[in-house]
């Protein structure tokens, strides 16, 4: 159940399959002509579905570069295959019907695989086989299941996942099923202690449960809660899409208000059902890849509830393809409304910020580069194309920094190893994890400096 989906066995074998069934597909027997005339219109036909996929995945605002290799090869070779089955499923013996459309199946499943392998999504048979079965570990419970737990007074030796229903008055935002990370710690009086707190977003594509399952954070907050006497910081990983094809952006407009169910909604139910501190020193944001942005978004946006946030392979803003199509698509052409959103915007008009600090984390093999909060805003230079949707991660980080610096957040940017993926982002919070905790006020973790920060 551990098997890799990634790399390794079960990926090459899929692969393998595949071309096998394309080249008996085509096999032996062939007139001349037919080859001649049905494989380069395959290959024509393969080449043009790669190109086309790539134009609406760009047009959409779903990536400014081809996601992977993999995946564009296995989108031409899904045409080059259909081309094959197409053409040559008159005249054919059955058998190589069948094969012919195997490998069209194994074409689509070598996609996908490849898809997963460039995001982590899926990264072993074990979290598949959760998400499909929809399958959670023993320490998942409901909120009955906790008053019940409080009730018994004992203290659980690791972390408690809590599925939670949020109410949506302050946003009127329709959300799936969210859930809470408790650490031992909080079981350890009734009334609960007042423990710091996080909100924690993946990806564009996504569903509350993926750190919990697609990564290893789970057991990254056990063993940190296991080095600290139980105490680790509370999680809550919000529903900011509301479904799992709705790029909300986390902003509010015409996809639903997200923004505001972060800070309307999530804010005060943490406060009020789990009583963690709502002071803004002891609460802290952090996300990967589209929710990098929103932790960005959501900080700057509002510095009165939070102090700290880790940024893990973000954008500069909230995108949904270029400037002009963003405004469109999330504000429905509202500027106004776009600035709103827009971090830069947001950051220069509110001046010097007090208290904050940022971990700005990139898939990358990059020095880390710490910069102290400041109130000279940065030159134009270092922050030139700002508006420009890039997923060059590393520039995008140093822009940000010396953005954020000029305004007295202080921050670091720091690499660390691995891909684009939910895999790699999770030891990138494993990482990051130490400084948030500190950086919260989490009970009995020592003071953390951020990366660099010793080195001056």
């Amino acid at each position: 159940m551990n098997l890799s989906l990634t790399s390794g066995l079960i990926p090459i074998t899929l692969q393998l399959l595949a071309l096998i069934a394309i080249a008996v597909a085509i096999g032996r027997g062939r007139s001349r002509e037919w080859l001649q005339r049905w494989l380069l219109a395959a290959i024509l036909v393969g080449v043009g579905l790669a190109a086309a996929g790539r134009l609406v995945v760009r047009e959409q605002g779903w990536s400014a570069e081809a996601i992977a290799f993999g995946t564009v090869f296995w989108t031409a070779m899904l045409g080059f295959t259909a081309t094959v089955l197409i053409a040559g499923w008159r005249g054919s013996e059955w058998w190589r019907r069948v094969v012919a459309v195997l490998a069209v199946v194994l074409v689509v499943v070598c996609g996908f695989a490849a898809l997963n392998t460039a995001t982590g999504y899926f990264p072993t048979v074990r979290a598949a086989w959760l998400r499909v079965t929809h399958t959670e570990p023993e320490q998942w419970i409901d909120e009955g299941q906790l008053s019940a737990l409080q009730q018994k007074g004992d203290i659980p030796t690791r972390g408690t996942v809590v599925r939670v229903n949020i109410p949506a008055d302050g946003s009127g935002f329709a959300h799936r099923t969210e859930v809470v990370y408790l650490p031992p710690a909080w079981f350890s009086s009734n009334p609960p202690p007042k423990m710091p707190a996080v909100i924690m977003m993946g990806g564009e594509f996504n569903h509350p449960n993926d750190w919990l399952q697609s990564t290893d954070a789970l057991q990254t907050l056990d063993n940190f809660a296991a080095l600290h006497h139980g105490n680790a910081p509370i999680i809550v990983f919000p529903d900011f899409a509301g479904k799992f094809s709705n790029d909300t952006e986390c902003v509010d407009g015409v996809r639903g208000n997200a923004a505001a169910h972060l800070t309307k909604d999530v804010v005060p139910y943490m406060i009020s059902r789990f009583g963690v501190s709502p002071k803004a020193e002891n609460w802290g944001l952090a996300g990967w890849s589209t929710g990098a942005t929103c932790s960005l978004n959501t900080a700057v946006r509002n510095p009165e509830l939070f102090s700290a946030f880790v940024w893990l392979d973000g954008t500069l803003g909230p995108n949904a393809g270029n400037k002009d199509q963003t405004v469109a698509r999330l504000f429905g052409g509202d500027e106004a409304a776009w600035e709103a959103f827009d971090p830069k915007t947001v950051i220069t008009r509110h001046g010097p910020y007090g208290d904050m600090a940022a971990w700005l984390g990139v898939a990358d093999d990059i020095p880390t580069v710490h910069r102290d909060a400041s109130t000279t805003p940065p030159s134009a230079d270092s922050i030139a194309d700002w508006d420009t949707f890039s997923e060059d991660h590393a520039p995008n980080a140093n822009k940000l920094c010396a953005l954020l610096s000029g305004y007295n957040i202080e921050c670091s940017v720091v690499g660390y190893k691995g891909a684009h993926s939910f895999e790699s982002a999770g030891a990138a919070f494993a990482a990051a994890l130490p400084w948030l905790a500190s950086a919260i006020g989490t009970p009995g973790v020592r003071p953390r400096p951020l990366p660099g920060a010793g080195d001056k």
